[in-house]
């Protein structure tokens, strides 16, 4: 008989360890400082209250230490604090995305190099793409402070040097302009875009999401997951800021194999691919994630032709 902390979640990608659900007891013997935040729920299982900052910067310390060698990691208050599972899918469906111009294997090791777009204050996909596949990565964001805290994390684990460079965009309209040098080859781009096109939209957005993990309903929204202006909101909004990255990628058409970004508004979609179209790209992919109740995607494109991507070397 499986245990409940057995149970799997078989919604998530089958090689992502956040399968099962939390083992709070390892977690709490690796990390005690996430003891106060759990407890039983009504289904006699442990959880935490992830309507809770706090809690969930703490879970995320304990599975960082337990699943991903990484033994000091924070991020200031108010920045985006990621749910991992989520992210850790992401990472996975681009090793299989990468796996099929790879005669089925995933490439791996550190000459693989990934673009995080808006890598924010927690470092999470390097982490990831690091640990389990042990890819190399630049890391870009718009603000100064996010590359700080990502910068320290870097030099507090030590193994995370070598693996992962950082650069500041210096105009914050742009998105691959300054980034992708002529000497630069990426295996692929990832990015969260922002999703909201104001501050007022992120707050009701924000405010929608908490009530929906509290009992009691609020009227201030908390940040669960935290976010800086820059991480949830931009001029023109999720549409308008992959519009921008379609345009731009044109620039940079065999430097990049895959440039990929996650599309959480699925009306998106079509928009898109009308864009995606209208530039010439050669391929379009739209990879779905479910997790949980929700779903997400992630569209992926390119400008390699067959022969092209054929003979694009993964590994030197």
């Amino acid at each position: 008989m499986m245990s409940k902390i057995e149970i799997e979640k078989p919604t998530l990608h089958p090689r992502n360890p956040h399968r099962f659900r939390y083992d709070f007891k390892k977690l709490i013997a690796i990390y005690p400082d996430l003891k106060p935040f759990v407890f039983i729920n009504e289904h006699d299982s442990e959880t935490i209250d992830f309507a809770n900052p706090n809690a969930v910067k703490a879970l995320n310390k304990a599975i960082l230490i337990s699943d991903y060698d990484i033994q000091n990691w924070d991020i200031p208050q108010n920045y985006l604090c990621p749910p991992i599972p989520g992210r850790a899918d992401y990472i996975h469906y681009i090793a299989d995305l990468l796996a099929e111009s790879n005669n089925g294997i995933i490439p791996e090791g550190e000459e693989i190099v990934g673009l995080d777009i808006g890598i924010g204050a927690n470092c999470i996909y390097p982490i990831i793409g690091n640990e389990t596949y042990q890819w190399s990565f630049v890391g870009t964001d718009i603000d100064e402070n996010a590359i700080q805290n990502c910068k320290k994390i870097i030099t507090e684990n030590p193994k995370l040097i070598d693996a992962i460079s950082l650069q500041l965009q210096v105009e914050p309209r742009f998105i691959f302009k300054n980034i992708i040098l002529p000497e630069d080859k990426f295996a692929f781009t990832i990015c969260n875009p922002p999703f909201h096109s104001s501050q007022e939209e992120a707050t009701k957005a924000s405010l929608r999401k908490v009530n929906n993990l509290e009992v009691k309903k609020s009227s201030k929204p908390i940040l669960n997951f935290g976010g800086q202006n820059a991480e949830l909101w931009c001029s023109g909004g999720e549409i308008g800021f992959i519009t921008q990255m379609i345009y731009e990628s044109v620039k940079y058409p065999l430097q990049v194999f895959w440039f990929t970004t996650l599309v959480s508004k699925k009306d998106n979609l079509r928009s898109i691919y009308k864009t995606l179209n209208k530039v010439g790209a050669v391929e379009i992919k739209t990879i779905e994630m479910e997790q949980g109740q929700k779903i997400s995607r992630f569209v992926a494109w390119t400008f390699l032709s067959e022969k092209q991507q054929k003979e694009w070397k993964f590994t030197v």
